[in-house]
């Protein structure tokens, strides 16, 4: 497996990780009422702290473990990195359109937030999954 390929997997698996624990921390702090009064912040800014470490940490010791001159990038790999930007990019707009419609709509900052962290994620998952898939099945550029 390219060490490209595996930087993606490191990518989904922490993104997925990261938004699965900060959700589990929200949740276990909701008391019932309304979801948008949940104490969030602290929980958001350490879940994205550890996942970015975790991300580093991954990537750091797949490439001192890796084989020697696995770290060498080519043609194709820099095609199927822009490719997985491309997909991913949609994503992070797509959060940001929704979280200007929602601070338009005078909706609560929890929701504002959370709507850009699921970008955030979707873009990560989205893009390492489109990485993935062209180091599987095969790449070829339009």
């Amino acid at each position: 497996m390219a060490i490209e390929e595996k930087r993606a997997w490191i990518m989904a698996v922490v993104a997925v990780a990261g938004y699965a624990s900060y959700l589990l921390l929200v949740l276990g702090r909701w008391d019932g009422g309304a979801l948008a009064e949940a104490r969030y912040a602290d929980a958001l800014l350490w879940t994205v702290g550890a996942a970015v470490v975790a991300a580093i940490a991954l990537n750091i010791l797949v490439a001192v473990t890796g084989e020697p001159g696995s770290t060498l990038r080519d043609q194709r790999d820099r095609e199927i990195e822009r490719f997985g930007d491309h997909v991913g990019n949609a994503f992070v707009v797509i959060g940001a359109l929704a979280a200007l419609l929602m601070a338009l709509g005078g909706l609560a900052h929890f929701w504002i937030a959370n709507v850009i962290y699921l970008g955030f994620v979707l873009s990560a998952v989205l893009g390492s999954a489109a990485r993935i898939a062209a180091y599987r099945e095969g790449f070829q550029p339009w």
